[in-house]
């Protein structure tokens, strides 16, 4: 889930800062309010049909690149069929659809999450016409169906999917991670994947070298760039109208974008001074992690690999109830030629051999809140609609 690239474009303005003053009034108006408006519907009147109140839940979903490759039909009362939009996907960072599919168990759990706080039980069904090979295709990756049940246990996360996020920030090294935060983090349901924490100096300084290294060969391989450069939507007028990719905005963002200082032809140039500061602000993000989590399965068939999505956005729920700042971090675990060093020295230091798989990479530790990421509206995703 390739979160860290917003920083690096983001330095594509730094010459104009001279430029902005006064900017508290215009962030305010600039700010991308109708992108945003999934996270704050949360607050009103839950929908009568317990399928929509939990899909506006699990539209929320950590996925990669922020494409939200979700396309969902009602059937019935009772039930929901989840597709992957497969023009959402990423070819050249994630070739076998891997991220895109651990983004769909994160969907999934966040909506099983949110039924059962309205005393409904979500009975899935994976893959119903067949396990995906080598890509996505049309047919389902799930049927969700929702029954009633007096039972069923209310989940303690679910007050955190709306302060859920992905922090890209550099962390505080002063405030360790304590052990018994770490601890909760591995806690509780896992779908038979493996979670790990670790504060240790020595195999967290060399996940920061291997991790930074990792960005650096991503940045540097033309096609892998540039397929962040074109998902990127500078300012308000292009986050509302696309709320989905790599955003970014604010003052200073949107008045360089006005100015055409700051523009995706600009920010694809490798030889600019925007890349290299990029480079840097990467640099000094790795730099300043004292904490790394990650998650490994036995194989990496589909299921597992939905599994590890579910696991996923739950350690990231319990980091944001204890205040943990939470990155994903797994440009080293991606599937294309120029890493698969990269991806084999990260499994070799995690002591992940075999038919193992390290299915994410996460650093972990205290800084500054993030802000919430752009989303299309349920509407968007509900075939029919």
């Amino acid at each position: 889930m390739d979160v860290r690239r917003r920083r690096i474009l983001a330095a594509a303005g730094g010459v104009g800062l001279a430029l902005i003053g006064g900017g508290g009034l215009f962030a305010i108006t600039r700010r991308p309010e109708k992108a945003l408006a999934p996270w704050r519907t949360l607050d009103g009147d839950p929908p009568r049909d317990v399928r929509l109140d939990a899909l506006r839940y699990a539209i929320l979903a950590p996925n990669p690149h922020n494409r939200q490759p979700w396309k969902i039909r009602l059937s019935g009362d009772d039930t929901a069929v989840l597709y992957c939009d497969l023009d959402r996907r990423l070819p050249e960072t994630d070739p076998y659809d891997r991220q895109t599919l651990i983004g769909f168990g994160c969907f999934i759990e966040l909506a099983r999450i949110a039924a059962a706080q309205r005393g409904v039980r979500l009975d899935i069904s994976e893959f119903p016409e067949g396990e995906f090979r080598d890509r996505l295709d049309d047919r389902p990756v799930a049927l969700l169906r929702f029954v009633p049940d007096l039972e069923i246990a209310k989940d303690p996360l679910f007050a955190w999917i709306p302060k859920r996020r992905s922090s890209k920030a550099p962390f505080d090294l002063s405030r360790p991670v304590a052990p018994e935060i770490l601890a909760d983090l591995v806690a509780g349901p896992n779908f038979g994947v493996k979670l790990f924490t670790t504060a240790e100096t020595g195999l967290v300084t060399d996940l920061r070298k291997l991790s930074t290294e990792a960005f650096v060969i991503e940045a540097a391989t033309q096609r892998t760039w540039l397929e962040s450069v074109h998902l990127t939507r500078i300012g308000k007028s292009e986050i509302e109208r696309r709320p989905d990719g790599i955003s970014l905005s604010g003052p200073l963002l949107d008045s360089l974008a006005m100015l055409g200082l700051l523009s995706r032809e600009r920010i694809a140039q490798s030889d600019s001074i925007a890349y290299r500061s990029g480079l840097d602000i990467i640099k000094a993000t790795m730099a300043n992690t004292p904490a790394y989590g990650w998650i490994v399965t036995d194989g990496n068939a589909r299921r597992e690999q939905l599994a590890a999505g579910r696991a996923y956005v739950r350690m990231n729920l319990a980091a944001a109830r204890a205040g943990l700042g939470f990155h994903p971090n797994s440009q080293s675990l991606q599937e294309y030629p120029e890493m698969a060093e990269k991806a084999r020295l990260v499994h070799e230091r995690l002591g992940v051999h075999g038919t193992q798989r390290v299915q994410m990479l996460v650093r972990l530790g205290y800084g500054a809140p993030a802000p919430a990421t752009p989303r299309w509206p349920l509407e968007s995703h509900l075939l029919g609609a």
